[in-house]
């Protein structure tokens, strides 16, 4: 599978940008789907999940009640709406592969997931 993530930019503290996962392959409704984000000099962090039926999410700590993320099925595209961003927020996002038999698992560490795309910048700056 491949995924091109998109919709990165510029914003300022307290904007929103809407984050959009664009993947490739038959086999997209067979994983869990999520969000990481890697800052400079940072580790890779985990964000958000959302299982196969889309019907589970999770969020890390530090974004939970900011970003919500979803699924689309239909189109092989995940997203991530981030709202009141705040500069610790800056990184690159990257969405990301975790294939399993359980429709309600959503992956909570970046280890559990084998295969992400091509990020997409965020700068929260003011």
């Amino acid at each position: 599978v491949q995924l091109q993530a998109s919709g990165g930019g510029l914003v300022q503290p307290g904007g929103s940008l809407r984050l959009s996962c664009a993947a490739s392959g038959r086999t997209f409704s067979s994983a869990a789907m999520g969000w990481l984000r890697q800052a400079p000099g940072k580790e890779r962090e985990f964000v958000a999940a959302v299982s196969r039926s889309g019907f589970n999410t999770y969020y890390a700590d530090s974004v939970k009640g900011r970003f919500t993320t979803s699924r689309d099925n239909a189109r092989n595209a995940i997203y991530l709406q981030m709202n009141s961003l705040k500069p610790e927020d800056s990184a690159v996002y990257y969405c990301a592969v975790c294939f399993s038999n359980n429709v309600a698992y959503v992956p909570r560490s970046p280890v559990d997931y084998t295969h992400w795309g091509q990020g997409t910048l965020v700068t929260v700056s003011s």
